[in-house]
């Protein structure tokens, strides 16, 4: 399941240097605006201790981890919906996401460059917020200009549906609103935002990139964006980027725990990252674990058994018969399938089962 998270933000920020951390990629990352050019994608893999403790009761052949995309997209600045610095290719490389990790600078350093000339992170989202609510905004009225003449005349059904959400996403967009405020009304109208690729529709996360003094406990800065966020449907998380850069150049994990406890933190601000991006996307996680392999799959949060077989192969969810279920809570207590089987704990479940985050599944089928 390739699913990406675009990392935006203002030039200067800290995005490329965060983007070094979480990824098996080497952005370039300098002290002048437009560093980064082309987008840079790499993968990284979604920390999960659960997979880490099914290692160590199944002893397997090999292990594979889930992974989620992440993308280093180059900076924004006032004007990108009109095509000002690379705004035409940072808006594209935006809609190819799925969600977005918006980084803003909530630091103090002569020494780094600022776009504005000053630290402001609330005004830096606005900036953005800005752009691509004026982006939106133009693809709104374009398609209520096609679609109007259709839900008019009462023909259509779904053209009358898809012009009533455009109106309200127009409303929002002219209040200086972002799309991700208008909640759909059903299923039907949830689709139809899908296919409409909306920029500020998607799920945002805001990222305060701190200085070292405030990794632990925030500051100011981040007290301000808390503020300007509060009535939005997004996430914080406050991380220092530089000390992040740090923790990737240890080599051993023993080192990188020594860091962090001299920090005072109790885990990298990559691991909570990578989990709440993977969270953000609405993803959730079951494993196969056995003697050749245990592995993390990749899901959405809802699918049902046949929909999660499919993602292991296509053959799978077409000749899905049925899934084998064990709790993960319960293999971790019994330390095997077989110790599952013999107390009850094993569950045969159809095509209506809604898998669950955490699940250990087996999957029979015929085609």
């Amino acid at each position: 399941m390739a699913l990406k998270c675009g990392i935006v933000g203002l030039p200067n920020v800290g995005k490329s240097t965060l983007f070094n951390c979480v990824s098996s990629g080497k952005a370039q990352s300098a002290n002048f605006p437009f560093c980064t050019i082309e987008p840079n994608i790499g993968s990284t893999i979604v920390p999960d201790k659960r997979l880490e403790v099914l290692e160590s009761l199944c002893n397997p052949k090999r292990v594979i981890p889930a992974t989620v995309e992440i993308v280093d997209i180059a900076g924004l600045v006032k004007g990108a919906s009109k095509g000002e610095g690379l705004g035409n290719q940072f808006l594209a490389n935006i809609r190819e996401t799925d969600a977005i990790l918006h980084v803003l600078r909530c630091f103090d350093d002569p020494n780094i460059v600022h776009v504005d000339g000053s630290v402001d992170p609330v005004r830096d989202k606005e900036v953005i917020d800005c752009e691509l609510q004026l982006k939106d905004l133009e693809t709104v009225e374009n398609r209520i200009a096609k679609v109007q003449k259709q839900a008019q005349t009462g023909g259509d059904k779904n053209a009358k549906k898809l012009y009533d959400l455009l109106v309200r996403y127009k409303a929002a967009l002219e209040q200086g609103k972002s799309c991700r405020t208008v909640v759909p009304e059903n299923a039907e109208e949830e689709q139809l935002a899908k296919e409409l690729f909306l920029l500020t529709n998607k799920p945002v996360m805001y990222v305060c990139n701190v200085d070292e003094a405030s990794a632990k406990t925030g500051n100011a800065y981040v007290e301000k964006v808390r503020e300007a966020v509060k009535d939005e449907n997004a996430e914080i998380l406050v991380i220092a980027a530089k000390i992040e850069s740090d923790i990737a150049e240890l080599e051993s994990y023993e080192e990188r725990q020594m860091f962090l406890e001299e920090m005072g933190l109790e885990e990298s601000g990559v691991v909570r990252l990578i989990q709440s991006a993977y969270s953000l996307l609405n993803l959730r996680t079951y494993f196969t674990a056995g003697a050749d392999e245990c592995r993390a799959w990749t899901i959405n949060k809802g699918d049902k058994a046949p929909k999660a077989a499919g993602v292991i192969h296509t053959d799978f969810e077409k000749g899905f018969i049925r899934a084998e279920v064990i709790k993960y809570e319960d293999f971790v207590s019994l330390k095997s399938e077989a110790a599952c089987r013999a107390a009850g704990k094993l569950g045969i479940e159809g095509k209506e089962y809604v898998v669950q985050d955490g699940d250990i599944m087996h999957f029979l089928f015929n085609v």
